[in-house]
């Protein structure tokens, strides 16, 4: 074997492994019955122009927006549209039956006031709270459609800003666990225990926080969405798009820019996410692009509701954090399962496959520091102080995952794995896998890893580190 050049096969088990990826892919029925069933029908068409609303973009149209979409749902459904032009806006509220269409030479701009974002129930990184309304919403809703070419900028520096400001102020003072929550963030679009609902070739910039937020819903389409949240400078948490404790959800054609997670699954934050403990669940990602952000597919790191039952297939990376990441922290609890990885092509990421469970201690666990009484918290703060007893409960655990058919070039890192001696990594299986890294990296306390056809070839020559493991065997 040449100097340099890694390969770890599979060794033990090759008759049971035999079948490849793809036919697993195949025989997973459930992959036909994701997305949304319906979409609204009828065809009556209601401008918001004609309702009061301006096209100057300086003109606050929220009320308008929401009158028009107000009366077509007294009507029974029908189409909203705009007319070409700019339209400053706050949180608007979708119905049932109602297409909003906002088509090409429309441009919807967030508001830069918290004012014209109302609070609400929702749940935001994982814990039930009051927070911003986002720019849109469908929330307790059935079949809904937002379409169109048009464009929504959110213009959200402002929540930028204000986040920044926040993190000097509170992480002198250990508050770092918090600071995400106090900033209240507006999200640009959320869908919020509804169902059948599509949302379709829309370009969405520069979100103050999360860009699309899928919770507590089912039978989803995201298709032709593109995100640029670069045009006004690195927001942080700009996710791409986030699938919370959502199930039957179909992901396909975006091409996401967001400077965070670019895909990511969640299913809710240790105590709170136990409590609530609903799964993200029957999840298709196919024919995306990610660019800059935290991840091309990231699950985690709430993970307490479940993760299970994910396909991710004909998918590309090009210069995002990670290709496939999985993170959870010793206070989550949850299983993370089934989930396959098929058909990528990543360049110029970081890890290509980063899993750990003792993700980012700064952020994940909650400390009161001396000086602060309990009882005069905010509610939120002591929703997240809330202890997972017994403690073992909040130990999570990764198993069956399945990765075939990645070619990489240029990454800094290709595995980057750490379990618990609580909790191994298990059953991960690796097929068909060709990597170009700086360096190999290392695997730790993971158990019963198959491999067959997997290449690392490392820059520096270093063979991959595996340590306190049990059945992942190195051909040498």
């Amino acid at each position: 074997m040449k100097p340099g050049i890694i390969k770890i096969l599979f060794i033990s088990l090759l008759s049971l492994y035999g079948a490849n990826l793809a036919a697993q892919v195949e025989n997973m029925e459930w992959t036909k019955k994701v997305g949304a069933r319906k979409s609204p029908g009828r065809t009556d068409i209601l401008v918001v122009n004609d309702f009061g609303a301006i096209n100057d973009g300086k003109t606050l149209a929220t009320k308008f927006i929401q009158k028009a979409i107000d009366e077509c749902s007294k009507k029974g459904g029908g189409i909203v549209a705009f007319k070409p032009g700019e339209y400053l806006t706050g949180s608007i509220f979708l119905k049932s039956n109602v297409h909003l269409k906002i088509d090409k030479g429309v441009l919807l701009k967030g508001s830069q006031s918290f004012d014209d974002y109302p609070e609400i129930d929702t749940r935001i990184a994982g814990i039930e709270m009051k927070w911003p309304a986002a720019l849109i919403n469908v929330i307790n809703q059935k079949n809904v459609e937002v379409s169109g070419g048009g464009k929504v900028n959110a213009q959200g520096k402002f929540c930028w800003d204000k986040y920044w400001a926040m993190r000097k102020e509170y992480e002198p003072k250990g508050l770092r666990w918090v600071v995400d929550y106090d900033a209240k963030r507006v999200r640009t679009f959320l869908i919020q225990s509804s169902e059948d609902v599509t949302l379709k070739g829309l370009t969405f910039s520069n979100a103050g926080f999360w860009t699309m937020q899928v919770l507590y819903s089912k039978y989803i389409t995201i298709d032709g969405v593109t995100v640029r949240n670069n045009e006004d400078g690195k927001g942080p948490s700009t996710d791409g798009i986030d699938v919370d404790s959502s199930t039957w959800v179909l992901i396909e054609n975006c091409d996401i820019d967001c400077n965070d997670d670019d895909f990511c699954l969640k299913s809710g934050r240790d105590w709170d996410g136990l409590r609530v403990n609903r799964p993200t669940e029957y999840v298709v990602i196919r024919k995306c692009i990610a660019r800059r952000g935290g991840g091309l597919l990231t699950l985690g790191s709430e993970t307490s509701g479940g993760i299970r039952h994910v396909l991710a297939i004909d998918l590309q990376g090009k210069g995002t954090g990670n290709g496939l990441h999985i993170k959870s922290a010793t206070t989550r609890g949850g299983l993370v399962e089934d989930i396959h990885f098929e058909n990528i092509t990543l360049d110029s990421v970081g890890n290509v496959f980063q899993f750990t469970m003792n993700w980012n201690p700064s952020y994940s666990y909650s400390t009161l520091p001396k000086g602060y009484n309990i009882d005069s918290v905010p509610a939120h703060w002591k929703v997240l102080l809330h202890k997972v007893e017994p403690a073992e409960k909040g130990i999570p655990h990764f198993a069956n995952i399945y990765a075939s058919n990645i070619n990489v070039t240029n990454a800094r890192k290709a595995i980057t794995a750490q379990g618990l001696k609580e909790s191994f990594l298990k059953e991960f299986h690796f097929s068909n896998v060709n990597i170009t890294a700086a360096t190999a990296g290392d695997i730790s306390f993971a158990q019963d890893w198959k491999f067959e056809k997997f290449s690392i070839k490392p820059k520096d020559g270093k063979e991959l580190s595996i340590q306190n493991s049990q059945g992942v065997s190195t051909d040498k």
